[in-house]
């Protein structure tokens, strides 16, 4: 059987808020290393790949390697009746027909349970390869966020182009253009305001606003995001959780176009 104890259900809440507008349903396999989640969008465009590992949780069982194929509509109404700050179990059976979520409020003594309905979802698993990047940023969330709500105002697509000078995001759009640099820059006082650039060599590829802007809903999980580019490849843009835990989206780049 499984049963995993996360101390605070906002993380989980905060991980299928960011996912549930990319993803309807889904298998979250659960295994010795913990809990994993990977599916693509309905236009494959992007993918999405989530780690939740024992480490996040105390205690963590899992007996046997079960998916768990749960509709995140469904799931999200669930998480509702959680507090932020509740202790949330999660439990199933070796050939669970139900998950159970119980939801523990510390201060008030108040415990909420509730069996959500599995679903049987054969998906396939896709193999991401291990690549080295050309060009791999790291910056806040919350700035990234803002660049690309900024420049989607503007434009469907933003080119991002990594150089010695630094990352500059680029829009083209019927209204006019946009742009923002980000050099290498630290604050002493404020590490996590840090921007780093390692640039192996300069890269310059186009992607959409759209998809960006979703996987900005991603920025309450982490205060730090990184972003990884790479000629030809999906760009990777990750969310660190903690304790080896992440929530990372792949999104292939724009081909052909001249943004």
């Amino acid at each position: 059987m499984l049963e995993a104890r996360l101390k605070q259900a906002n993380v989980l809440k905060k991980v299928v808020e960011a996912i549930k507008d990319l993803v309807q349903d889904c298998n979250f396999d659960c295994n010795d290393s913990g809990i994993a989640l990977q599916a693509m969008d309905n236009s494959h465009v992007a993918l999405v790949s989530m780690m939740l590992s024992t480490k996040s949780f105390s205690p963590y069982r899992c007996d046997r390697n079960i998916a768990l194929g749960v509709n995140l509509t469904s799931l999200t109404k669930v998480l509702r009746a959680a507090q932020n700050e509740d202790v949330l179990t999660i439990k199933a059976e070796d050939a669970p027909d139900v998950l159970n979520l119980m939801f523990e409020n510390t201060s008030n003594d108040r415990i909420s349970e509730y069996d959500l309905k599995l679903m049987d979802i054969d998906q396939e698993h896709l193999g991401i390869p291990n690549t080295e990047y050309a060009a791999t940023i790291e910056l806040p969330s919350a700035e990234f966020r803002r660049i690309c709500t900024d420049l989607a105002a503007m434009s469907e697509s933003v080119s991002v182009e990594a150089s010695k000078d630094g990352v500059k995001f680029a829009c083209n759009g019927d209204i006019g253009n946009g742009s923002v640099t980000l050099r290498s820059s630290t604050n002493a006082e404020k590490p996590e305001q840090d921007v780093t650039i390692e640039l192996v060599e300069p890269v310059s590829l186009t992607f959409s606003l759209k998809y960006l802007v979703n996987f900005c809903k991603a920025s309450p999980l982490s205060t730090r995001v990184r972003i990884c580019l790479s000629s030809e490849v999906p760009l990777l843009v990750e969310y660190p959780i903690s304790d080896e835990s992440y929530l990372r989206f792949y999104l292939a780049p724009k081909i052909g176009e001249d943004e």
